[in-house]
């Protein structure tokens, strides 16, 4: 295999045309110099360079190679830096797992502001369920994920992103329909549309014991897996439901939002990744998220 400082010879040789000049930009002697070209011309069993005492002069052969070697030259430069970035975690990919509600909350603020501080970082985003997102972080299948959990897994490190106010979502026909609060006790006959506990156990959970806390064991009709399919069935007529009020801000028509008096849900969020062989590209954006959260910042 040809080793590489016979290349970086040959091309500061070919630059110079003159034995002494190139040494010295080398930092060699000109004996050394004069020993790399002739293995080159041996390994490549042509003439690269003519030469006499007073002149240096690339043969067709020679100017052919020079073009090759500052390419692979150039490739193995591009490939160190590549390297060193990815060390340093200036460069790479992070797969990150969100859920539906999470695109509506600081998670695209959290991506813009890392990939102004890192922007050869590709950030990739997946929507999954928590339930997927944790399967996915212990598989490797993800680096992290926006979900929403209580109490972590033993081998999943979580930092908190602040937790969302439930609000309540009513079809526009509803007898409560213009107002901005209500006691939830007031719905106690109402059809409640879920969120599938199994998708999100926290969620489900909270939302149960508020509405057990008021006294109402709810009818249940539906279990959706999305929460824009909650708020489209409670558009559609289908039920009244309890969504994060971040959703507040997807503009579906058909839906009237209005605020828990005398109750108080909410869903945890949590940025989850498992610590063991963290890469150096998901430490640095753990860190930015923490620093936008402590800041106080989205």
């Amino acid at each position: 295999m040809m080793k590489t400082h016979l290349l970086r010879y040959f091309v500061v040789l070919a630059e110079e045309l003159h034995f002494g000049r190139a040494a010295q930009r080398l930092c060699i002697t000109q004996p050394p110099l004069s020993m790399a070209l002739k293995t080159l011309e041996q390994d490549l069993g042509t003439v690269l360079m003519e030469r006499d005492a007073k002149n240096v002069k690339l043969t067709p052969a020679g100017e052919a190679f020079l073009h090759e070697a500052r390419k692979v030259l150039a490739q193995l430069q591009h490939a160190a830096e590549v390297v060193r970035g990815v060390a340093q975690g200036l460069q790479g990919r992070l797969d990150i797992g969100i859920t539906g509600s999470m695109v509506y909350r600081q998670v695209p603020g959290f991506c813009r502001a890392f990939r102004a501080e890192r922007p050869l970082v590709e950030l990739c985003l997946h929507e999954m369920s928590t339930r997927d997102q944790l399967q996915a972080i212990a598989s490797g299948q993800i680096d992290c994920g926006f979900l929403n959990i209580g109490t972590p897994q033993d081998d999943i490190r979580t930092l908190s992103i602040g937790e969302e106010p439930f609000v309540c979502c009513l079809p526009s026909e509803h007898a409560l329909a213009q107002r901005g609060e209500i006691d939830l006790r007031e719905l106690a006959q109402d059809t409640f549309v879920m969120f599938a506990r199994e998708v999100a156990p926290a969620n489900y959970d909270n939302v149960i014991a508020c509405l057990q806390q008021a006294g109402i064991h709810p009818h249940t009709r539906h279990a959706a897996r999305q929460w824009l399919t909650v708020m489209a069935l409670v558009s559609a007529g289908q039920g009244v439901a309890l969504v994060p009020a971040c959703m507040q801000t997807v503009g579906m028509n058909g839906v009237h939002f209005a605020a828990l008096r005398g109750s108080r849900v909410t869903t945890p969020a949590v940025l989850a990744w498992r610590p063991q062989g963290m890469p150096a590209v998901l430490e640095a954006f753990v860190a930015s998220v923490q620093n936008l959260v402590e800041a106080g910042q989205p």
